[in-house]
């Protein structure tokens, strides 16, 4: 037994590491512990300076919050003149100024939610083809509104109600009245709103100026004033709202009806201009119903109108535009409507009929109804397919053939003889592979009188 156990302790003797070996694993083992602590000591200190950065960032920002507080009790108190001059020198960084509604509007400087819409219902839809915009204003004895909106959604297809946006705009600062009709809107169309179709806002109580300090012009009374400079402003905020959603904007009222079929009227009519110089077409005669505009040129006319929307209605405003652009000063007045006429476009018949009667401007009764809403034109437009259209016909003026199968006018030309002939070619439709597809065949129909010449009043084409 006792040599046995010397046996074992001989063997865990020869196992055993040498005394040096031991020493050099705690060691080891120890500098590496050493080395953990101080890199963790760093870490805390690191982390440290980092806390004591973000209790600084959160002391200066509740210093420069009181601050701001300060300097807008203090900045509310200068006028409009001072605080433009303070703001110029704030951007001066730059080398060039640019333009700016705060030259225009400088006590929109005062608040900086002045330009934020104080309601806002709608989903933010954006990329269709038209934009409709309804200013709505309080009205002394009855408000036109929500028939103007039944009548321009019911007119639309489901396709059509995907492709465009009516934004209403209740111009009110009073912000208990714009909550009451934004609530009766959102329950009279809550499927409209929540689709996308209908929009509504309303402009922050800071938006407008003190029109008390309105003076007096072309022998207009201060009431009067007071109107058509806010009315200008609303159109300005309804412009700036809508330019970046859609293709075209068009200005509408809220006091109107529509024609069925009006949107797609409107969108064939603006994309079969032959040119893009236009600026408006009217899709009504009377003020500022159903005038339609590029978007990409609102941003020019809001500009030019904050520049003098305190001095003239929107209709001369918009006049003075087009003079500045294409009128001669050497040129006499006919000229001058001449040129005017490329860019001014008008659509018969009218598409939109006024039917209020109680103004928004207080005590006016207003009778207007346009003349051409309901008429039976000469011709009726159709959207037929790309086809390239001849005629061996002797035209008359300028009634081409052309014009009538792209549903701008009807076809006139001298009585047809013997071998005279019109001939269309139509592109033909593709399926989606590309193929030409075998439903691909036209039915041609044309309604003609001889009086004694030919008189084309429509030109149809459908697919069989």
């Amino acid at each position: 037994m006792m040599m046995m156990m010397m046996m074992i302790m001989m063997m865990l003797w020869l196992c055993a590491p040498p005394v040096g070996d031991v020493v050099d694993i705690y060691q080891r083992e120890f500098l590496a512990l050493r080395e953990r602590l101080h890199s963790a000591e760093q870490e805390n200190l690191r982390r440290s300076k980092e806390l004591n950065l973000v209790l600084e960032e959160i002391k200066r920002a509740i210093a420069e919050k009181q601050a701001l507080r300060d300097i807008n009790r203090t900045w509310s108190s200068l006028s409009e003149e001072t605080r433009l001059k303070l703001w110029n020198v704030s951007s001066s960084k730059n080398v060039l100024q640019l333009p700016s509604i705060f030259h225009h509007l400088p006590h929109l400087l005062s608040r900086e939610d002045s330009l934020q819409p104080a309601i806002h219902l709608g989903q933010g839809r954006t990329g269709v083809s038209i934009v409709m915009g309804v200013p709505s204003v309080k009205r002394e004895v009855h408000s036109y509104l929500t028939d103007t909106l039944s009548s321009l959604m019911s007119e639309l297809s489901p396709a059509e109600k995907d492709d465009c946006i009516i934004v209403v705009l209740i111009a009110e600062a009073d912000q208990q009245y714009a909550s009451g009709v934004a609530d009766s809107l959102k329950r009279l169309f809550p499927a409209e709103i929540q689709s996308g179709l209908l929009e509504v806002v309303s402009p922050s109580l800071h938006f407008y100026p003190d029109f008390s300090k309105l003076r007096e012009s072309f022998g207009d009374p201060k009431e009067r004033v007071r109107w058509r400079t806010k009315q200008n402003l609303d159109y300005c905020f309804l412009m700036m709202y809508a330019q970046t959603k859609g293709t075209y904007y068009v200005q509408l009222e809220d006091d109107i009806v529509a024609r069925p079929n009006y949107f797609t009227t409107m969108k064939n009519f603006a994309l079969q201009q032959p040119s893009e110089e236009w600026m408006i077409l009217e899709f009504s005669q009377l003020g500022f119903i159903g005038k339609m505009f590029k978007s990409l040129d609102l941003s020019l006319i809001v500009e030019f109108m904050l520049m003098f929307y305190k001095d003239k209605p929107i209709d001369w405003l918009l006049d003075h535009i087009m003079w500045v652009k294409v009128c001669n000063p050497e040129k006499d007045a006919k000229h001058c409507d001449r040129q005017k006429a490329n860019l001014r476009i008008r659509f018969k018949p009218s598409l939109f009929q006024h039917v209020g009667t109680h103004s928004s401007l207080a005590g006016k009764i207003q009778k207007l109804k346009d003349k051409d809403f309901g008429k039976q034109t000469l011709h009726k437009g159709h959207a037929n397919p790309q086809a390239e259209v001849t005629t061996s016909l002797k035209t008359y003026q300028h009634f081409t053939l052309e014009k009538a199968y792209a549903g701008e006018d009807f076809f006139w030309a001298f009585t047809p003889v013997a071998g005279r002939r019109s001939r269309s070619t139509i592109e033909p439709r593709t399926d989606s592979s590309g193929l030409v597809s075998p439903q691909s065949r036209f039915c041609f129909s044309s309604e003609y009188h001889t009086i004694p010449t030919l008189f084309i009043k429509h030109f149809k084409t459908t697919t069989a």
